[in-house]
């Protein structure tokens, strides 16, 4: 299996780009969030041979893959077995207090997608798992079968920005009376066939549902509340942080979350600004990045990113 054939880095020169200044130091530690199956990871030891790599993933299957492609840096990385938001206790376990560089790429992977056994992918008939770790936790079938109508309403609704949320709770209560709903494609079939007629060609009805399955069993949504300041407690003056997000709730997250960052904590009325209300950040773009349409076109995964990234600019107070 040839890993650069079937797994090419979202936004890769962008993100080389964006958190190269950080690691032009010999020693510089880069931190790779959410490690995948090692793209970013290997470009970034390659193109920075003086840096030392912390990479986190709560997936083993993306561990061990990981692992197997990035073994010509051995000597230079640390692949730590938690969620992204753990970023302070897995720099600290591998021997570093600080960061230079983060990249959080959001999301589901393509290993997790490309799995079909691992029940991400709505077009793949499997056991209705979802579990990025699938060691532990609850699993999507866990979900359909024991939440209640409003419970699943709230999270189609919530996580997945549903409209036919309630329509769709319903469904599935109803469903569940007869048989367990076991796999992926016996949800299929239930959403589909609660979904009217006229709706049916505004888009697969169980991508939404799907996604918010996904975000609810694996908890990513109050993940990344936290390992985004996490993250930012953890890096030096000048170092940066690019986060990748796919779904507008994520990158909603992500842009209030700098937006606090990088606002003047000053009382207002203030004639002046004290040093210490100064921001401790700096946004380095201005709004959410996307794909080109060449990159879209090369890697269809790159449609829907949205690229903020962020730098800290001086010590906490």
């Amino acid at each position: 299996m040839n890993l650069r054939d079937i797994h090419i880095p979202v936004l890769l020169e962008r993100c080389v780009e964006l958190l190269g200044p950080a690691l032009q130091g010999d020693g510089a530690v880069y931190v790779d969030g959410t490690l995948g199956m090692g793209g970013h990871s290997e470009a970034f030891l390659e193109r920075f041979p003086g840096i030392r790599q912390v990479g986190l993933d709560r997936d083993p299957d993306a561990l061990r893959i990981a692992g197997e492609r990035l073994a010509p840096f051995a000597d230079r990385i640390s692949l730590v077995h938690t969620v992204y938001d753990g970023i302070a206790e897995a720099l600290a376990a591998s021997g570093h207090d600080h960061a230079d560089a983060i990249l959080y790429d959001l999301g589901v992977s393509s290993l997790q997608l490309d799995e079909a056994e691992r029940g991400f992918a709505y077009a793949k008939d499997a056991p209705l798992d979802m579990r990025m770790d699938p060691t532990q936790g609850i699993t999507a079938a866990d979900v359909v079968a024991t939440y209640g109508e409003g419970d699943l309403r709230r999270i189609f609704e919530r996580y997945g920005e549903e409209k036919l949320a309630g329509r769709y709770a319903r469904a599935i209560i109803a469903a569940r009376r007869d048989a367990p709903i076991a796999r992926s494609g016996q949800l299929v079939d239930i959403l589909q066939a609660a979904t009217p007629a006229a709706l049916k060609n505004a888009g697969h009805p169980a991508k939404r549902v799907f996604q918010a399955l996904r975000i609810e069993v694996n908890g990513e949504l109050a993940a990344l509340e936290r390992a985004i300041p996490a993250a930012l407690g953890t890096l030096a003056v000048g170092g940066r942080l690019v986060v990748l997000s796919y779904q507008s709730l994520e990158d909603r997250f992500v842009k209030r979350l700098f937006a606090e960052a990088t606002t003047s904590t000053a009382p207002a009325g203030l004639p002046f600004e004290l040093p210490e209300h100064a921001p401790q950040f700096r946004l380095l773009v201005k709004g959410a990045e996307l794909a080109s349409a060449e990159e879209a076109a090369r890697n269809p995964r790159a449609k829907p990113v949205r690229l903020r990234a962020i730098e800290r600019v001086r010590e906490a107070a």
